[in-house]
């Protein structure tokens, strides 16, 4: 019941218990507990809601930065990129391989005050060794989700 559990609330985090429920063909309690255990084990991390931005006022700047880092003797990477994820600024640190050792994932209000932050703060950490930054122009999927769909011509063809 687990993973089929944890497969419906990624895609679907407002499904209410009731429906999960009948989906997994379990007790309403059952769904409770299980969603509450999980939470205590540390497998649901959270719940987000996928906005697109785009189609709001607001003005929004996301870039992913390669960072290339030192890791720290007896701690490797941890320490550097907990002190990374604790800016406000950053949603996701992760670990990768390739050229690059830490991607982050910034938002900001403008191309400059991401552009400020990894000057200022993030080059600045002494276990930083280079950065690449590219900023995010246009998102097509995220998260499983189509945000850019292709505009499907609605008119009705006429034939002769």
């Amino acid at each position: 019941m687990r993973e089929e559990l944890l497969s419906i609330i990624e895609k679907n985090s407002r499904i209410n218990v009731q429906e999960l429920a009948v989906l997994l063909g379990v007790e309403e309690t059952d769904v409770v507990n299980e969603l509450a255990d999980m939470e205590k084990e540390g497998i649901i991390c959270g719940y987000h809601t996928l906005i697109n931005w785009e189609k709001t006022s607001q003005e929004k700047v996301n870039a992913l930065i390669e960072v290339r880092v030192t890791p720290q003797r007896g701690q490797g990477f941890d320490s550097i990129a907990e002190r990374i994820y604790k800016y406000s600024e950053v949603h996701a640190v992760y670990l990768i391989s390739g050229g690059y050792d830490l991607l982050v994932s910034l938002e900001g209000k403008s191309l400059k005050e991401i552009s400020s932050f990894v000057s200022d703060k993030l080059s600045t950490l002494d276990s930083v060794l280079s950065t690449a930054t590219h900023f995010i122009l246009k998102k097509y999927k995220d998260h499983g989700t189509i945000i850019s769909k292709k505009n499907e011509d609605e008119r009705e063809m006429i034939t002769p």
